[in-house]
């Protein structure tokens, strides 16, 4: 009996030992451990949001500064532009660039490149004396951020090849990405309530200190397809012609909304260059970027409804927060707990994005997102003189909810369509997508806004001509010289120039509900179901800094999958 009862206590401590083991392995194993793939890829999206976040509150986080710099570093009118609009025009212009430079030297290691220019920029913005420090610090801030964007999409991609695990994991990062713009101006103001405006940027530093080495630790490094080399004539011709395209699509929806050369000349180079550009990848037999993905027709619906999506919607978001300060007189706090339900309704659609994606499929979703969310616009027509708050939120809360819904399967389907190897490329192209989406929609819609709030402005009995032609420019320039013409004149253009803002808000708000039906029909062409296949079990090395390999079959060659792009 003793001997049974020694043997019994030997082989219970042997199995507490064994499973002492295996939760110690789960704990230490890096992604791409062959005891665990992927133990902790949980904790690699963990870091890849923190990456996600720091990028979205940069591109907001200086908007609420601006005044602080302009009176600080007194920059001209057009050195500001500059200092506001270089992040996103470099940033959306080297997308593709670093995307597929990602694919053939890892994704990880450009990530981690960004991660470190993009402290070492927040850094020299910080501390910038000069406006073209500043625009300079600027650029490079948009080098590190389209070093950052693609990257992680693909990481995101490589570490979770379960279609039902990676829709979650997308939804995560989609809110993120949500929570990050809306908190860029609230974490600028209190800042700049407290410090001095560099200090906007000073808040990178410590969490790029910390994301260095823990994604240098955690993150897999992983490349796709390295066959031929790498085209960099394409890939600065894509950049270049990204460049100016975006530039001469913000002057449209700017001071070069005349169509002078300066707007003309940039939008024709870079179509230009463009057009060479993808002349050329169809002639390479390497091409930088495999355009017969847009011959998936999931992959090009899923990159349309992107544009159509942010074409709709990001003027409309600013021509709203006017609105809100202008016309109901909200101070910019107020305005910003008014535009809060809006994020919060986008965090909780990116949530319940994967479930919604399961039980709905591509098609039904992304379609029903855009007949939501152009629901809401059309309610949001209902807004006049008066401050509505019930009509505001419902019409915030649909908004949210079903822009989030549109771009979180959007999203998903054109990765799920982009084969692993080409998930930078893929990746790279649906960022740009997002960020020429929100250009041209500032043009068009600030343009139909300009256009019905001038017309509005053009006879005005009483009024001298000067100050009707100045009273056009926005409804804030009209406000001050109503100021300065005194009781009678002064009220006369300021009822006509609030009138004339509501009728162009409606106006913006009809064109943009027509841009979301056209989604919500473009959306018909996304499958109807979630194909969930079984990812195919494959040999990974494991290590610090471990490669993951491309998606190849044992022999070498393209697999079947691959075959068919």
């Amino acid at each position: 009996m003793p001997g049974t009862t020694t043997a019994a206590a030997r082989a219970a401590a042997d199995a507490l030992g064994e499973r002492l083991g295996r939760l110690r392995d789960t704990l230490l194993a890096r992604p791409g451990d062959p005891k665990d793939p992927g133990a902790n890829r949980w904790l690699v999206l963990l870091v890849l949001c923190v990456s996600l976040l720091l990028v979205a509150v940069d591109a907001t986080v200086l908007h609420v500064a601006v005044p602080a710099v302009t009176e600080d570093l007194r920059p001209s009118g057009v050195e500001l532009l500059w200092i506001v609009d270089v992040y996103p025009l470099v940033c959306a212009s080297l997308l593709i660039l670093f995307g597929t430079l990602g694919d053939r030297v890892g994704r990880r290691r450009v990530l981690l490149l960004g991660y470190a220019l993009f402290g070492v920029a927040s850094a020299i913005a910080a501390v910038a004396d000069d406006a073209g420090v500043l625009i300079a610090a600027r650029a490079l801030l948009g080098v590190g951020g389209a070093m950052i964007m693609p990257a992680t999409l693909s990481i995101l991609r490589q570490i979770f090849p379960d279609r039902r695990e990676r829709a979650l994991a997308i939804g995560v990062w989609s809110a993120v990405a949500a929570v990050g713009a809306a908190m860029g101006p609230l974490v600028g103001g209190f800042l700049l309530e407290h410090f001095w405006w560099g200090s906007v940027f000073l808040i990178n530093i410590p969490l790029m200190l910390i994301s260095l080495p823990i994604g240098r630790l955690l993150l897999p490094e992983s490349t796709g397809d390295r066959d031929g080399p790498w085209d960099v004539v394409g890939a600065l011709m894509a950049a270049a012609g990204l460049f100016a395209l975006v530039l001469g699509v913000k002057q449209l929806g700017g001071e070069g909304a005349d169509g002078g050369p300066l707007t003309l000349l940039p939008l024709i180079g870079g179509a230009a260059l463009l057009v060479a550009f993808v002349r050329r990848q169809r002639r390479r037999t390497y091409p930088l970027v495999d355009l017969r993905l847009f011959a998936r027709p999931a992959f090009s619906t899923s990159v349309g409804c992107i544009v159509l999506a942010m074409l709709a919607l990001v003027g409309l978001e600013l021509v709203a927060a006017q609105y809100l300060q202008l016309v109901l007189g909200l101070s910019p706090l107020e305005t910003g707990l008014r535009l809060l339900p809006l994020t919060v309704a986008a965090m909780a659609a990116g949530l319940a994005g994967a479930r919604m994606l399961q039980r709905f499929g591509p098609r039904t979703m992304v379609a029903a997102g855009f007949v939501l969310t152009a629901t809401a616009v059309l309610t949001l027509t209902f807004m006049g003189h008066q401050d509505n708050r019930g009509l505001l939120l419902c019409g915030f809360l649909m908004l949210g909810f079903g822009l989030e819904t549109t771009l979180f399967g959007a999203y998903e389907s054109m990765l799920a369509e982009a084969p692993e190897e080409q998930a930078g490329g893929a990746a790279a192209i649906g960022e740009t997508s997002y960020q020429l989406g929100a250009g041209i929609g500032i043009a068009l819609l600030g343009s139909v806004m300009n256009a019905t709030y001038g017309h509005g402005l053009s006879v005005l009995p009483g009024v001298p001509g000067g100050a009707q032609e100045a009273a056009r420019h926005s409804l804030g320039e009209a406000y001050e010289v109503s100021e300065r013409l005194g009781p009678g004149a002064g009220e006369t253009l300021r009822t006509a120039a609030r009138d004339s803002f509501v009728d162009g808000l409606h106006m913006t708000l009809a064109v943009s509900a027509a841009l979301l039906v056209l989604g919500a029909l473009a959306a018909l062409r996304l499958p109807r179901d979630m194909e969930c296949p079984a990812p195919a079990a494959k040999p990974v090395p494991s290590g610090p800094g471990a490669e993951l390999p491309s998606p190849r079959s044992a022999s070498g060659s393209r697999t079947s999958a691959d075959a068919t792009v």
